[in-house]
């Protein structure tokens, strides 16, 4: 897996911890932070998240194309 698969998984499951957070105890963690969910920093995360969401669709579809080495 490569360092920006990684980076994007990271960034999509924070993603959904937040959307956790929002549906189970209606609290959304990005607006906490940057100050409201319509401040420009809110706006920046949340389509970062989207952006990584986006790029882990990549993985569901990720074949391992490594070449197995048999021993004679």
């Amino acid at each position: 897996m490569t360092v920006m698969n990684k980076i994007a998984l990271l960034i999509t499951i924070i993603g959904a911890l937040n959307w956790g957070s929002i549906g189970l105890f209606s609290f959304d963690i990005v607006a906490w932070i940057s100050g409201g969910a319509t401040t420009v920093l809110a706006r920046i995360i949340y389509i970062i998240v989207a952006l990584a969401g986006l790029w882990c669709i990549s993985l569901l579809f990720h074949r391992d194309n490594e070449v197995v080495e048999s021993h004679a």
